[in-house]
C-alpha cells in the first residue's frame, strides 16, 4: 500500500453550483478508509510554467491509500471534477527519509 495525491482540475470557466459541496462530500464518503487526507479546496489560482494547459485550473487536492497506480486511478474514476469536464491528476507520494 502507498499514498497517492489526487490533484483536482476543472475547466477554467467552471463555477460550482449549490449542489457541488454535497457531491464532493458524497464522493469522499464513497472512498471510505482509502481516504487518508481529504485535503483542501483551492480558492484562487495562479501558475508558472505549463501546468495542465490554459483551459483548466486546480481546485483542490486529497491523499488516498491504494495498492498501486491502477487502484488509485480506480478510486478517482467517479470524482465530481470528471462530471464537469475536468480531471484528476494522480501521483504516488514519495516519502522522504526521516519524515
Amino acid at each position: 500500500m502507498g499514498n497517492y495525491v489526487f490533484s483536482f482540475r476543472v475547466p477554467s470557466d467552471y463555477r460550482p453550483g449549490a449542489e457541488t459541496p454535497a457531491e464532493w462530500q458524497a464522493w469522499f464518503g464513497e472512498l471510505g478508509p482509502a481516504l487518508v487526507d481529504v485535503g483542501n479546496a483551492v480558492t484562487d489560482y495562479a501558475s508558472l510554467g505549463e501546468v495542465g494547459g490554459s483551459g483548466s485550473r486546480m481546485v483542490g487536492h486529497s491523499v488516498v491509500s491504494a495498492d498501486d497506480m491502477d487502484s488509485a486511478l480506480a478510486l478517482a474514476k467517479d470524482c465530481p471534477a470528471l462530471r464537469v469536464g475536468g480531471g484528476v491528476e494522480v501521483g504516488p507520494v514519495m516519502e522522504a527519509a526521516g519524515s
